[in-house]
């Protein structure tokens, strides 16, 4: 995370010290080599510089982007006193006086840094507590870096309030966390917060290439792009990387080595991949697929390069400046991609690869359930959206997006997403556009009105009326009917307004005293004790029964009866849009009709 200084160029040349990894040889060690963090830096150097120094700071943000390196840097530009011993605290530490090199070295004394992940309990923050009270040693300030300090238990948080609140004025507190959300409410109320931003990818692959200059190293622009992009946002995973990809590629290092060690897919292929997908070409999207698994990519990888090209290429649809900065081959690839796809198609691909990652994640075999994914992403691709369809269904027609007519299917006879498209498409207008609906014809009888309530969607007031309502008397334009306590007060009020509404003319309902018929329900059960009386009956139903130990008459309804609410209960006659109901269950003849259903 920062260039070589002097001591650690020293280090390097000197062949009998150990290897250190490349994350530890260039930390920073003062501001000016801390990167991706200006705005933090901008702050922190100004409050230095005018003396509001906080007691208390709290450093959130993403691994390996410098918290606990901060820190530091903090704790030595506090306790700098300069080449001459008489300096205060400066942006700019020295790195030669005694305060500068122990705290370097990780041994002063007045510096005390803490694990709170191996470190959490309330004994430990009461050792912490108890140092406070006394001045340091050799420094100005005595400070306590506290690295994941989420980490600490909720009692060991309330021992700390009282002191974080008030403490001595020669103590500092410098606390690092990646779990921000994890630390009380009143711990974040006591410090000044900073939060550490993700390095930007064009940082870090400056940066990384300036330190592969320094080590000597030959590395490729494309391996240094792929580094930066895996390392996503964090620095030090980034040298951790780059100094695995020096040791695999033995100093020199290119793009393809780099993909064999983390796993990755070539870009150029990835995109090919997408083309496929969302052309629907299933019979090649499995052969690549399988030839990039073969070749070493992550099948996990694979759909999260997916997913990041899906964003890429949406982001084209809407803001084609995007594409700056890429190849130029990517990006006009990436553009008439972009120009070719629809929106919905886009959004509905991701949704469906994150759908995939998943499954992907948990599966037993990652290759086979990322297959799986692409195939079903291959269907549905270029699938038109629910409104497109409708007008299609309508005019006889399918367009695909933009209006065009849908594509045939393609790849072998089962792939690609225009198959059911245009099976869609080959059937007759006629048959597949929905015709408008008929006006309803007014109900002569209490049934009728029941079916015209749950026709309309009212199943509420169907359940009123067939469970709590008992007919007294109903014609066109007039119901009495005698409810039972559990019907709402105004269900009249709502039958008669509702009517009226749908017919076209006017409903009078009213509450009666009279006892009435029985309600529907009854009404319905006592029609279905016939019919399951009189199949009961039945010599072949008699048999079967007989034949099959233990098996019974679940259900009887006579043939062509509707699942519905009312269904077979019939009324003086049929409504005009209804199909005549089918006649009562004959008498026992000892024989079933055909076709009969039980």
């Amino acid at each position: 995370m920062a260039k070589a200084t002097k001591d650690v160029a020293g280090e390097a040349a000197d062949t009998t010290l150990p290897y250190r990894v490349l994350a530890r040889k260039y930390r920073p060690v003062d501001f000016t080599t801390l990167i991706g963090q200006e705005a933090m830096v901008r702050t922190l150097r100004n409050a230095i510089a005018t003396g509001r120094i906080a007691h208390a700071f709290m450093l959130t943000g993403v691994r390996g982007v410098g918290k606990t390196t901060t820190a530091r840097i903090i704790a030595r530009a506090l306790n700098c006193v300069g080449p001459d011993g008489k300096g205060g605290p400066t942006v700019d530490p020295c790195g030669v006086c005694d305060n500068c090199k122990a705290i370097s070295e990780d041994r002063h004394v007045d510096v005390i840094e803490m694990d709170a992940a191996s470190r959490t309990g309330i004994d430990d923050v009461r050792e912490l507590i108890e140092g406070v009270r006394y001045r340091p040693v050799s420094a100005r300030y005595k400070v306590y870096i506290i690295d994941e300090v989420h980490m600490l238990s909720e009692k060991a948080f309330n021992a700390l309030l009282k002191t974080l609140e008030e403490p001595p004025p020669h103590v500092k507190f410098l606390f690092a966390t990646t779990e921000i959300r994890k630390v009380p409410v009143t711990v974040l109320s006591r410090c000044q917060r900073f939060d550490l931003k993700r390095v930007p990818q064009d940082v870090l692959i400056a940066h990384f290439a300036k330190i592969s200059e320094t080590e000597k190293v030959e590395i490729s622009p494309e391996a240094l792009a792929l580094l930066a992009r895996a390392a996503d946002g964090s620095v030090r995973d980034g040298l951790s990387m780059l100094d695995q990809a020096i040791a695999h590629g033995g100093g020199v290092v290119d793009a393809a080595q780099v993909r064999d060690m983390l796993g990755l897919a070539d870009r150029s292929r990835v995109l090919d991949l997408f083309e496929k997908v969302m052309k629907g070409d299933a019979q090649s999207v499995v052969g690549t697929l399988g030839e990039m698994h073969d070749s070493g990519a992550d099948p996990v990888v694979i759909l999260q390069d997916l997913l990041e090209l899906t964003h890429w290429v949406t982001r084209l649809k809407v803001a084609p400046d995007a594409a700056a900065g890429t190849a130029d081959s990517e990006r006009a690839q990436g553009l008439a991609m972009a120009a070719k796809l629809t929106m919905a198609s886009l959004t509905r691909a991701w949704t469906l690869l994150m759908k995939g990652l998943q499954e992907t994640l948990t599966a037993p075999s990652p290759l086979r359930a990322a297959e799986m994914a692409l195939i079903r992403l291959c269907y549905a691709a270029d699938l038109p959206s629910p409104s497109d369809a409708i007008k299609a269904l309508q005019n006889g027609t399918l367009s695909a997006g933009g209006g065009a007519p849908a594509p045939a299917p393609r790849g072998n006879g089962n792939g690609g997403g225009g198959g059911a498209a245009a099976r869609l498409a080959s059937q007759p207008a006629n048959a597949i556009a929905p015709q408008p609906a008929a006006a309803q014809p007014a109900p002569r009888n209490f049934t009728e009105v029941v079916a015209l309530f749950e026709a309309r969607r009212e199943p509420r007031l169907v359940h009123h009326l067939m469970h709590h309502v008992h007919e007294v008397r109903c014609e066109p334009g007039v119901i009495e009917f005698r409810p039972e306590p559990q019907a709402p007060g105004d269900l009249a009020a709502k039958v008669s307004a509702l009517l009226s509404q749908w017919t076209g003319r006017r409903w009078l309902a009213s509450v009666s005293s009279a006892e009435g018929k029985p309600t529907l329900m009854a009404q319905k059960s006592a029609k279905g004790d016939e019919l399951r009386s009189a199949a009961e009956n039945n010599a072949t139903v008699q048999a079967i029964l007989k034949t099959f130990p233990g098996a019974k008459l679940e259900t009887v309804r006579r043939k062509g009866e509707q699942t519905s609410m009312v269904a077979g209960l019939g009324g003086d006659e049929p409504m005009a849009d209804e199909a005549p109901l089918p006649e009562e269950y004959p008498a026992d003849d000892g024989d079933i009709p055909e076709g009969e259903e039980f």
